[in-house]
């Protein structure tokens, strides 16, 4: 479709699909704005993780490097270096995921003494739905497998894809990828119990009560405890590649948001080739540097800032653009309300109080919902009236 079309960014696709100007303009500032806390987020789990793996140096000074070396980075680079230098990542997050999985078993004394030592803790920890229950749960997994088919800077690498070979050894690589990672996270992260508490890891927990720990500093802590210092910097390097990774497919998209579905579209449509790479450089740093002052404010947790961040742009593009790729039915009004609908519906039970995961999954259901049942409604009232 992208093909068909002729487009080359969501906003582009939304626009042409469902033949609306103002739907690009409304999806190129909400993939602006609602990235950057994304992106805020991840400076703040690299910085921690920096900061507990050199004795000495501050948060800030992590914060400030992690945001230097982005721009240097980025600026540097363009879309073809990030696409081949992912793969490179991709090779070390695979093999240093692995390494985490081992060392942090044996640290833990095996399967079964880590389930005993959790059991002892709490009983309803190794139950098969453990706290805080089961609707928290299915809201940090559906937010977390749900809303990548509608985050931009994910959905935009397919529009690289050579032929259908390609799409079948993607389908498999990025499904072992996506088992290996999620089972392997979730299971290293259930761990802390068992190796963090207030005597073992006082950055965690600061306050010195093991029910308000710092769980930004968590991992970090974690690393440092079932890893040998000989690895360290193996980890380092890990968590880095994953981070720039992210960091380099966030900023570019939120660039070419700005710079070309926005500036290029609205306000200099004449703008040269050159013009609009230069452009698109200093957005970048400018993006960088809003997303380091979030992460210097430490506004809330790390699972807070990027649960409202996904929940958003998954409440935006759900809905018109799942809908909009298979099935043709499905309306402007449609398409727009469940837009509009699902993010309002996901800010406001966050700010009135709910998590950002389960407001983000609720905006998301709105979002998904909407967008066929308006346009069904619209198509009603069309044919009653012809």
């Amino acid at each position: 479709m992208s093909i068909e079309y002729g487009v080359s960014t969501l906003s582009e696709f939304l626009e042409k699909r469902y033949d609306s100007k103002f739907f690009k303009l409304f999806a190129s500032i909400a993939i602006f704005i609602f990235l950057i806390p994304y992106s805020a987020a991840v400076f703040i789990g690299l910085s921690y993780l920096f900061k507990s793996s050199f004795q000495g140096l501050e948060y800030w000074h992590a914060v400030v490097f992690m945001g230097v070396f982005t721009s240097i980075y980025l600026v540097l680079g363009g879309y073809k270096s990030m696409a081949i230098i992912d793969v490179i990542f991709g090779m070390i997050m695979t093999a240093g995921v692995i390494i985490l999985v081992l060392f942090t078993v044996n640290a833990g004394g095996g399967i079964v003494s880590i389930t005993e030592t959790l059991s002892n803790i709490n009983p309803k920890l190794t139950s098969v739905v453990g706290p805080p229950g089961w609707w928290p749960l299915f809201s940090l997994i559906f937010l977390t497998s749900v809303a990548p088919f509608a985050m931009p800077q994910l959905i935009q690498k397919f529009y690289a894809i050579k032929d259908k070979k390609s799409v079948q050894v993607g389908m498999i690589a990025s499904t072992f990828f996506a088992l290996l990672i999620g089972c392997f996270a979730y299971f290293i992260g259930s761990t802390s119990r068992v190796f963090l508490n207030p005597q073992t890891s006082p950055a965690s927990f600061p306050t010195g009560e093991l029910a308000k720990p710092n769980v930004d500093a968590l991992m970090p802590e974690l690393l440092n405890i079932v890893i040998p210092e000989s690895l360290t910097i193996v980890i380092l390097i890990l968590i880095l590649s994953a981070s720039m990774s992210t960091l380099a497919a966030l900023v570019l998209i939120s660039s070419s948001s700005l710079v070309k579905d926005f500036y290029a579209g609205y306000i200099n449509k004449n703008i040269s080739d050159k013009g609009l790479t230069r452009l698109m450089r200093f957005a970048s740093v400018f993006f960088v540097l809003l997303s380091v002052i979030i992460a210097l404010l430490q506004p809330d947790s790390i699972v807070a800032i990027l649960g409202i961040s996904w929940g958003a742009i998954g409440a935006v593009f759900l809905g018109p653009f799942v809908w909009g790729l298979f099935n043709k039915k499905v309306t402007r009004f449609g398409a727009l309300s469940s837009s509009i609908l699902g993010l309002a519906v996901a800010l406001i039970m966050y700010f009135t109080g709910m998590s950002s995961p389960e407001a983000g999954t609720v905006g998301m259901i709105v979002s998904l919902a909407v967008n066929p049942l308006l346009s069904l409604v619209e198509n009603f009232v069309k044919k009653s009236k012809n």
